[in-house]
């Protein structure tokens, strides 16, 4: 029987990222990929760990994407691929996490036995590196077919106290509308299951592109991305309450209008201390470049309040396209994909002055050497440094990895 779990993880990862704000900025790129041994365009962001960041490129040295680590000494930063994906799976949109055994998982898009995308494990060297070239070993964990679900986009994978893992994909599923899946342990493998299958229509959603939280009673919440020429909505927000015996059962929080709202929520969500939801749309609201927005829970209903519109070019996903994050103050953070006023992005603080939210550009990206086209999250070191990457521009257009100093 599937026990009830207790969603702390995602609180303990939220207040790992509540650092205190900067006021000052620099902004510095501190890798250019060259589509050589380090690969290129990195869609997915960072996960930062004693003081090592670790990411994903979508085209490697084996053509299939690459998992890469970034060390520094003092100013001098050195980006190293620690696993080409040879073992199966093609273009990771998604970060590399840490799970509870200290190994880096992840999803990639494409690819596997079935070409519907893989989960995957990697795997750290049983003895300390001594060379500058260190490759983890790899191993797929599940190869995606179609009913059990297909494409696991940008979304994080994450675990419950009793180490199964939870993603969701793009499509496929019962109803080839994207699922919520589970992944348990079965003696040295895993056995993946999906507990949701989407229906689309404004009813239910469809297609998610972003993962799910927990909250402090192990329920899930997440987005759909909706798919306007199908019929499929605007998108929505919603949650996944599991009942023993009965299973997981969906509730739709909120839909999204195509209004001042926006649409296509993309990014996952984060709860703060209070149990307030926040997320983004990437398209749509009143400037046509995205929304942020919050959900306040009130009884048995939630409250949507639109904090920011984004102006930018509407219908082309230019708002943020991953999860925001938020800093000890409460101030929000995040990148924009195409926004800005050069059309290549922005990286962006929202600041509640009580009277509202304001918005503050940390960086606007040039299309040139610092990058283009940020679909990162933004991660916090913790004396309040921001690193992300950029999906193009830099060298030959390989795409960047940026750092903004307090």
């Amino acid at each position: 029987m599937k026990l009830r779990i207790v969603g702390i993880l995602s609180l303990i990862t939220l207040a790992a990222s509540f650092v205190q704000s900067a006021h000052a900025q620099t902004f510095s790129v501190i890798h250019k990929f060259t589509f050589a041994g380090d690969g290129a365009n990195p869609v997915a962001g960072l996960t930062l760990r004693a003081g090592i960041l670790y990411g994903t490129t979508t085209v490697g040295a084996s053509h299939n994407g690459s998992v890469y680590q970034v060390t520094h000494s003092g100013s001098n930063w050195a980006t190293t691929p620690i696993s080409f994906l040879s073992a199966g799976g093609e273009q990771p949109e998604s970060r590399v996490v840490f799970g509870p055994d200290g190994h880096l998982y992840g999803t990639t898009l494409l690819g596997g036995s079935h070409g519907s995308g893989v989960v995957f494990d990697v795997i750290p060297p049983l003895s300390i590196c001594k060379t500058a070239n260190c490759f983890y070993s790899e191993k797929v964990l599940h190869n995606f077919q179609g009913p059990d679900g297909s494409s696991p986009a940008s979304g994080d994978l994450i675990w419950d106290q009793q180490g199964n893992m939870y993603g969701t994909t793009a499509f496929g599923g019962a109803n080839g509308k994207g699922a919520v899946f589970e992944m348990m342990r079965s003696g040295d493998g895993w056995t993946e299951a999906p507990i949701y299958s989407f229906a689309g229509g404004n009813g239910d959603g469809g297609f998610p592109r972003s993962g799910v939280i927990f909250d402090n009673n192990g329920n899930l919440f997440g987005t759909t991305n909706g798919s306007i020429p199908t019929h499929d909505g605007y998108g929505t927000v919603y949650e996944l309450k599991y009942t023993p015996g009965t299973g997981w059962a969906e509730t739709v929080l909120y839909n999204f209008q195509n209004g001042a709202d926006g649409y296509k929520p993309w990014p996952s969500l984060i709860f703060d201390s209070a149990g307030n939801l926040y997320g983004a749309a990437a398209d749509g609201g009143s400037g046509g470049g995205g929304t942020i927005f919050e959900l306040s829970p009130s009884g048995n209903t939630w409250t949507f309040k639109l904090l920011y519109s984004f102006s930018g070019n509407t219908g082309d996903g230019c708002g943020p396209r991953q999860p925001l994050a938020s800093d000890a103050a409460g101030n929000l953070y995040g990148t924009t994909f195409c926004d800005g006023p050069n059309h290549f992005g922005s990286v962006f603080k929202l600041t509640n002055t009580g009277n509202g939210w304001t918005y503050i550009s940390l960086h606007d990206f040039s299309g040139g050497a610092d990058g283009k086209w940020p679909s990162s999250n933004v991660t916090f070191d913790s004396d309040g440094t921001l690193y992300g990457t950029a999906e193009g521009g830099g060298t030959q257009d390989g795409g960047t990895i940026w750092m903004i100093k307090p």
